[in-house]
């Protein structure tokens, strides 16, 4: 850690600290969005001093990074973030609140309020026994992540759901969990970084041309990109797709999704893949000029990214998992389609039917587009996001 004023108090304060494996410019996923866009709004508060601790290594923006101990270079991804976090542990002895952030982050801020007696909350972003593809990622290191998730909820002082789903899925992975301290706080969409951008020259730059539909995305089998392409294949030629997805979880995923683009290339001119991550206005343009955008995950607390299409004023269909329908309002902003675990087959067809559908209704997907901007706008902002989880930490430190 680069800085020795973490967790020094200024007079008058509410101080937390924010436990987090992304942030800039280390965000790939929907929970960095959050916690980046949840901390500008908090600290647009009066009254609270919020102190950001970080993994990948030391920031010149004034948080404070840790890079993985030296000893731990080459061990289980799963040790290295406990590792990262006892590091992290150690420097949170001056917060009022310590607010952690998926299981990476979560054992630092239990091991500080043991240390300390710290209230910790944590944001259920997602919950390890749901996600059980990640063994091919971590190996081994999938039940040390799923011991430090379910030691860190059992013993927190609160829990975040970002979704109603969600919060029904904490309680039933962890039954031991008081449901009185599981409240749903929705993410939030900040609708002036996210609204139309009418620039086209992301399209010149890859040569998108004619309507396309839209996916964005880590490869990971949450995601439900294999499945989106696999349905792809019988989609009317006419229709583009444009996929903004990287940062592949583990090999095989990332091959069979490198498999299944190239065989739709072979047989398409209108597949684009972008690999890299796009900068702020070209990804908001690549959205804006999207027919629809596309989101079929067979896991989603909530699916932030769903709120920043609808931000930009498109369609969005979706799979009908988690807190998905939170977000899309079915027949209203976008549709949402059955997935169904045990007859996969069914699950791509009915991708394929309501993609064509739709791409073949541009009256429709406007429409929808239109009033998913004004839904995120009225119901999904960020200044109450933060006021109410500003009650939340005034809450359980008035506990302690």
């Amino acid at each position: 850690m680069q800085n020795s004023e973490a967790g020094q108090k200024k007079s008058g304060k509410t101080t937390v600290g924010i436990v987090t494996k992304e942030w800039p410019p280390a965000v790939y996923g929907g929970a960095g969005v959050h916690v980046v866009q949840l901390t500008e709004a908090l600290r647009k508060l009066t009254n609270i001093q919020v102190d950001v601790h970080c993994f990948g290594g030391a920031r010149t923006d004034g948080s404070f990074g840790y890079a993985t101990p030296a000893e731990f270079a080459v061990a289980n991804p799963a040790l290295q973030a406990i590792a990262t976090d006892l590091a992290i542990a150690q420097n949170l002895g001056g917060v009022d609140v310590i607010h952690s952030h998926t299981w990476y982050a979560n054992m630092a801020g239990h091991t500080a309020s043991l240390l300390y007696g710290t209230p910790h909350i944590v944001s259920a972003h997602s919950l390890e026994p749901l996600r059980p593809w990640k063994a091919e990622q971590l190996g081994g290191g999938y039940k040390i992540s799923s011991w430090a998730e379910q030691t860190a909820y059992e013993a927190a002082a609160a829990i975040i759901a970002v979704s109603d789903g969600m919060r029904a899925d904490v309680l039933k992975a962890y039954p031991n969990v008081d449901p009185a301290k599981v409240v749903t706080i929705r993410n939030g969409v900040d609708t002036s970084r996210f609204a139309p951008n009418a620039d086209t020259s992301v399209l010149s730059e890859y040569g998108i041309t004619g309507r396309y539909a839209m996916f964005v995305g880590r490869i990971t089998r949450q995601k439900g990109l294999a499945h989106l392409l696999r349905a792809w294949r019988e989609v009317p030629a006419e229709f583009g797709l444009v996929l903004a997805a990287g940062s592949p979880d583990e090999p095989t995923i990332g091959n069979e999704v490198a498999e299944l683009i190239a065989e739709l290339q072979q047989n398409r001119k209108n597949v684009w893949w972008i690999k890299e991550m796009l900068p702020h206005d070209k990804l908001t343009a690549a959205l804006t000029h999207a027919d629809l955008f596309l989101c079929p995950s067979i896991y989603e607390p909530l699916g932030i990214v769903n709120l920043e299409a609808m931000g930009c004023e498109t369609a969005v269909l979706a799979s009908r998992v988690g807190g998905i329908p939170e977000v899309v309002s079915h027949g209203n902003t976008g549709e949402l389609v059955d997935y169904t675990e045990t007859d996969i087959p069914a699950f791509e067809a009915r991708l394929t039917e309501a993609i064509t559908r739709l791409m073949s209704d541009p009256e429709l997907v406007v429409k929808y587009g239109k009033a998913g901007r004004a839904r995120a706008i009225s119901e999904f902002g960020w200044n109450a996001v933060a006021a109410t989880t500003l009650s939340l930490y005034q809450s359980v430190i008035n506990q302690r």
